[in-house]
């Protein structure tokens, strides 16, 4: 019941990942801790499945715009498999709480990321413009190179760091390392991220399966309501501008992360 009425914060999650390619799976830890009273541990397997299952749902609309670069995907995906494997063993051996005061640190990171992307984004009509143009595909011209490589190895490891200890996908980071190292738009980035994620999210949960169990009377509420919400933040990504969404995502993102960081440090005192 409690991660039933917990559910509606899912639809938030998956709206993000619809429409920001990221962002959302690191919202779902402190959702299935402080709302569906899981604990640390069980909340980030709980979030491999529940984003996995959104970001499965929501490359397709992605993919039938264009926007999914499969090859240059996969590669960045597996890249990240040793990052994952080693992030899933210091899942295992953290204090619960210290883990809780490192994600609320990966909160205001990624929030200020964000911020950066909307601040250094186009104006909106701008956007707009160059994201109608973009949904269809289009050669990168950014020639791969030894350089280009070591860049997204060493990204793809760092996300896969991400997701296996704090169970989130990394899309902030994934974003914009397509973007540099590959050279793709913006809307190509956020369909790609999400096969990123869903790699990540299978290896990472492959490991995890072997030493735990996973809690579906929360994971199915939580997933129907992100589905819910994965859809409607993709189409949205294909038709506005989410400059605002960004900027509401990031004042969000920043009060949970206080919040994180006040429960998680009191318990450690």
């Amino acid at each position: 019941m409690r991660a039933l009425l917990a559910s509606p914060l899912g639809f938030l999650i998956g709206l993000s990942l619809g429409a920001l390619g990221g962002g959302g799976s690191i919202l779902a830890v402190p959702a299935l801790v402080y709302a569906a009273g899981q604990t640390p541990r069980h909340a980030t397997t709980t979030s491999l499945v529940l984003v996995g299952l959104t970001a499965v749902i929501g490359i397709v609309p992605h993919w039938r715009a264009g926007r999914v670069r499969f090859g240059a995907g996969t590669i960045f995906g597996f890249a990240g498999v040793g990052g994952s494997l080693l992030g899933s063993h210091w899942n295992k051996v953290a204090d619960p709480n210290v883990l809780l005061l490192a994600f609320s640190g990966l909160m205001f990171v990624a929030a200020y990321a964000m911020w950066r992307r909307v601040k250094n984004s186009p104006k909106p009509g701008v956007a707009r413009s160059v994201g109608t143009a973009a949904t269809a595909p289009h050669a990168s011209t950014r020639r791969i190179d030894p350089i280009t490589i070591l860049k997204v190895a060493g990204a793809g490891t760092i996300v896969g760091l991400l997701t296996g200890f704090f169970g989130v996908g990394g899309g902030f980071v994934i974003v914009p390392a397509l973007m540099l190292a590959l050279d793709f738009t913006m809307p190509e980035a956020v369909g790609t991220s999400l096969l990123v994620l869903t790699i990540n999210a299978v290896v990472t949960l492959t490991t995890r399966l072997q030493t735990g169990s996973i809690e579906w009377g929360t994971v199915i509420p939580f997933t129907i309501a992100s589905l819910l919400g994965v859809i409607v933040g993709s189409r949205l990504a294909s038709t506005r501008d989410s400059s605002s969404l960004q900027q509401w995502f990031v004042g969000l993102l920043v009060i949970v992360a206080i919040y994180t960081a006040t429960r998680s440090g009191l318990a450690l005192r």
